[in-house]
């Protein structure tokens, strides 16, 4: 069996040339270790190019952030000294990493990423914005206020993408994006990336999305290649359980690679984790004392 699961591997063939990028951006996505499309990145990014809306239902690991990132570069002007992209992000840590994703994949384009979330310093913000930015990515709340205070100006940004949107059509967030919207051109192209679909975001789709093209790589929530365990632990110990395992282990399943997921459970969670395994369709057994390299495979 090899190393990477199938969530990344059963595509259909493309490269990335078969696009027509700006060679800049092949030269940002080939340094930064992307070999050939995934699947999720094969269905969007020739769609994303031709100004579609997308509606898509992926999980994390599977190479999401470069399926709307890689199109959302190739579409922007760095002569033109305005923010033409937009990326909406529930958290400040998902912010970060999906700014640095961008500037990565676009190194050599001249294109200036911006990250803003809720708990920093709008007097930074209003320092930066004097520079040029072309693709702002942060929180609904934050960028909303900048927008309110004329701070930052969207009127020129034509692509709109939602990642976790389940999570920014939660009621904590739903008003502030949808009155974000009043702020972005009427013919803004809208990219929605979601792990589940809720009714809100049906509901949403059918309020702001044109004719969306919809991707579902989703026939099971669980990542193929992650094997799941549950461990009993006293929960004062999770924290000191928590920080010894990642001395050990960085993130599971990030982009194919196989992974082991332990869930730490105090008895009181028993409950909650049966209920996990009947959602999932998932076996999680418990964690045995020795982890061999069989561990990880099926």
């Amino acid at each position: 069996m090899s190393s990477f699961n199938q969530d990344v591997t059963a595509t259909k063939g493309n490269e990335f040339e078969d696009y027509f990028l700006k060679r800049e951006l092949l030269m940002g996505i080939y340094e930064k270790g992307f070999e050939r499309p995934s699947p999720i990145q094969e269905e969007s990014i020739p769609i994303a190019l031709t100004g579609t809306d997308i509606l898509a239902r992926a999980k994390n690991g599977t190479g999401k952030t470069a399926a709307f990132c890689i199109p959302a570069l190739e579409k922007i002007d760095s002569d033109y000294n305005v923010i033409q992209v937009v990326i909406l992000v529930p958290t400040r840590e998902l912010a970060l990493q999906t700014s640095q994703v961008c500037k990565e994949l676009g190194k050599h384009l001249n294109i200036q990423v911006m990250a803003t979330t809720g708990g920093t310093s709008l007097r930074d913000d209003i320092i930066r914005l004097h520079q040029p930015v072309h693709v702002l990515v942060g929180t609904p709340g934050r960028i909303l206020d900048l927008a309110k205070k004329g701070i930052c100006n969207l009127k020129n940004s034509s692509v709109l993408v939602m990642d976790e949107a389940d999570k920014l059509l939660s009621p904590e967030y739903q008003p502030s994006v949808e009155q974000l919207i009043t702020f972005l051109p009427p013919n803004r192209q809208m990219l929605m990336y979601s792990a589940t679909f809720p009714v809100t975001v049906k509901d949403f789709q059918d309020r702001y999305l044109r004719k969306p093209y919809l991707i579902n790589l989703m026939d099971e929530l669980t990542l193929k290649g992650i094997t799941h365990y549950y461990a009993f632990v006293e929960e004062r110990q999770k924290v000191h359980c928590l920080n010894t395992l990642f001395s050990k282990v960085g993130r599971s399943g990030r982009f194919g690679h196989l992974g082991l997921a332990v869930n730490l459970i105090t008895h009181d969670d028993l409950f909650n984790l049966y209920r996990i395994e009947r959602e999932l369709g998932a076996n999680i057994k418990r964690l045995p004392h020795l982890i061999g390299q069989a561990t990880f495979y099926h």
